[in-house]
């Protein structure tokens, strides 16, 4: 019998050896798999950036930067003043959205509960899928037709439209995370509702809020269709909220439809900002991200 036992235990081990080394084998060709999906899925924005840098980086120098449009076919110039109006509408853009956007999220996962909290969410989801050209023509019939004129305030309540839905359903998201037993413990010692809020929750998920934040700003900064129907866009420098004002989307859009060689130069100048803008923006919100999920657990 201890013959016969030594025997099945020395089949059962070489079975179990088969069997491990099958699924190494397995695991080893689906990692590989995943990998090569990855470098697949890599591969249009590597040529992307890899094309756009060839055409733009002859145009980024401090006349770039500095100096507002030369006229067509002369050299120089720049898009300063696409910068400019850039900040400022996406600046008040962010004034608008981050608050609205940050206490609605705070209502709906603290407070949100029946019917107002279902249609908030309902709203915030809708206008995530909604077309930027869209919103861009409601404002245009709300704020500028009202107004009389196109300018940055518009162009910031169009962005303002876009990006608090960002914020609102991703800062729910990361409010959520945060353990209920910091809100409860916070509770016993005494604390009202209010300040648990303000002092433990808030802060505990603080860089996840920022991540929203980031996500929101990068959708915001290179929309086009919106900015067009609302801020128009100009050649000159300026810092009025209520008048025209330029945006590198628009300046990069208006230079690629020019047959002038120079501005299409500098339209790509004007993409290489843009994308590197957004890569940072989202690159450091992926970051910030994980790190908040670690804190979170």
């Amino acid at each position: 019998m201890s013959e016969y036992a030594a025997t099945g235990d020395v089949l059962l081990a070489r079975r179990s050896t088969a069997v491990t080394r099958s699924r190494r084998l397995k695991n080893r060709l689906f990692t590989g798999l995943l990998w090569a999906c990855g470098f697949l899925a890599l591969l249009p924005l590597a040529f992307i950036i890899w094309y756009v840098l060839i055409r733009g980086l002859s145009a980024l120098n401090i006349n770039f930067f500095t100096r507002e449009p030369a006229a067509p076919g002369q050299p120089g110039g720049g898009i300063v003043q696409s910068f400019v109006g850039t900040g400022l509408i996406v600046g008040m853009a962010i004034a608008f959205s981050v608050p609205l956007g940050v206490l609605a999220a705070v209502y709906l996962s603290e407070y949100g509960r029946g019917r107002l909290a279902s249609g908030v969410r309902f709203v915030a989801e809708i206008l995530l899928s909604t077309p930027s050209i869209v919103a861009g023509a409601f404002i245009w019939a709300l704020v500028v037709v009202a107004m009389g004129t196109f300018s940055a305030l518009a162009g910031s309540i169009a962005l303002t439209v876009l990006m608090w839905p960002i914020i609102a359903r991703a800062t729910e998201e990361i409010l959520r995370l945060v353990p209920q037993e910091l809100r409860e413990g916070a509770l016993a010692l005494g604390l009202p509702r209010w300040k648990v809020i303000l002092r433990i929750v808030i802060p505990t998920a603080g860089s996840g809020i920022f991540t929203a934040i980031m996500l929101a700003v990068a959708r915001g900064m290179g929309e086009t269709a919106p900015i067009l129907l609302t801020a128009l866009g100009q050649e000159f420098l300026s810092t009025n909220p209520l008048a025209p004002a330029d945006a590198v989307p628009l300046r990069v859009y208006d230079y690629a439809r020019t047959p002038v060689l120079s501005q299409h130069a500098m339209a790509w100048g004007g993409a290489i900002v843009l994308l590197t803008a957004v890569l940072v923006l989202s690159i450091t919100a992926r970051i910030l991200g994980n790190r908040q999920r670690g804190r979170v657990r």
